[in-house]
């Protein structure tokens, strides 16, 4: 018996120890100290499967290393063709310099593939040196150079220069530009710029349609179109902005003007009909009064500049709009002058007010 208490006890102070050292042990089984299996494996952590937990790194990582791969690939293909087209032009235009056969007089299929050749040869190199210059023109002009269009006789030195090539076969490359309808770039101008020429003895200059500019004239062209673009953009909306105040100041002072004119029109007539009752009362010795007599007492003398305009739109408006005032003509101290009289009897004002 005591050797089974030992052995309980012995048990016990194991089971504790686990308790300490792991207490969700006791709390999962009611403090009994066991983990059934079912709880273990619901709260072991379950493995992920490879690949399933791969993020944007990743996927990121992945397509630049398939587009650094693609890029060097891209890189050795333009570097082999570019190698390899070189050499073989070369090796072409050995094989040119070396037949013995003379073409200039001949006109089979091979001697014609070799003229052609020989005038693609002298195109693209009257081309590029015309694009260089204008472009050297465009960015800066290093070369002092008057004018894009470039005098014919430096172009046929430069062109024979370095083609080899001779004067006829060059006149013939001015014809095939001159008869061609194709736009190659290349304009034929004569000593009037604006004119064009019907024949290469006219032909005074040649000017390139595609300036050649390096990135740094580029961008920087491209800067300063930008900057003028938007400069006159600016003044464009700067100048509608303007002309949009303007006009509604205009109308302002339109709507202002209109109503000083209605309001001198109740003023004249107010004072025309006070003088018409004061002559029923026998205060005044003739029914009508001088127009310039009723603007001097309206306006002041300091005023009647400033609103003469008012002025005369209210005396027009009398005349074609108020049926109570007539306008006449008498003669008054010597002289004839326009004056206003009121034509509706009195007992009919009083009634109104």
């Amino acid at each position: 018996a005591s050797v089974g208490k030992e052995a309980e006890r012995d048990a016990g102070s194991r089971a504790g120890g686990l308790i300490r050292r792991f207490p969700w042990w006791a709390a999962s089984d009611g403090g009994h100290g066991v983990t059934p299996r079912t709880a273990l494996l619901r709260s072991a952590p379950r493995p992920q499967p490879e690949g399933k937990g791969k993020g944007l790194e990743y996927y990121l990582s992945q397509f630049l290393c398939f587009a650094s791969l693609v890029l060097l690939l891209i890189f050795l293909g333009i570097l082999v063709v570019k190698m390899a087209g070189s050499g073989w032009l070369d090796r072409r235009e050995e094989r040119f310099n070396l037949l013995p056969v003379d073409c200039d007089k001949r006109t089979d299929d091979f001697c014609q593939a070799k003229h052609k050749d020989v005038m693609m040869a002298m195109l693209h190199e009257l081309y590029s040196y015309l694009s260089v210059q204008a472009g050297n023109f465009e960015c800066g002009n290093p070369e002092n150079l008057k004018s894009k269009c470039i005098w014919v006789s430096e172009v046929k030195d430069h062109v024979l220069n370095v083609t080899g090539s001779s004067s006829q076969k060059f006149e013939a490359a001015l014809h095939w530009i001159l008869n061609s309808n194709k736009d190659l770039g290349i304009w034929l101008k004569g000593r009037d710029l604006s004119e064009p020429v019907s024949s290469v003895e006219e032909v005074f200059c040649l000017e390139s349609a595609h300036p050649q500019m390096g990135l740094g004239c580029r961008f920087r062209r491209a800067v300063v179109t930008a900057i003028m673009n938007l400069f006159l953009f600016f003044w464009s909306l700067i100048t509608l902005w303007g002309i949009l105040l303007y006009l509604r100041y205009r109308w302002r002072k339109m709507e202002e003007e209109e109503q000083a004119m209605y309001e001198m029109v109740k003023k004249i007539i107010a004072v025309v009909q006070d003088h018409y009752k004061e002559w029923e009362r026998n205060l005044e010795r003739y029914p009508y009064v001088g127009i310039f007599h009723v603007r001097d007492s309206l306006i002041p003398p300091q005023s009647r500049k400033k609103m003469k305009r008012v002025w005369e739109r209210a005396v027009d408006f009398l005349a074609s709009n108020e049926s109570r005032i007539q306008t006449e003509s008498h003669r008054v101290a010597g002289e004839d002058m326009l004056v206003w009289r009121w034509t509706q009897p009195s007992y009919l004002s009083d009634s109104e007010h």
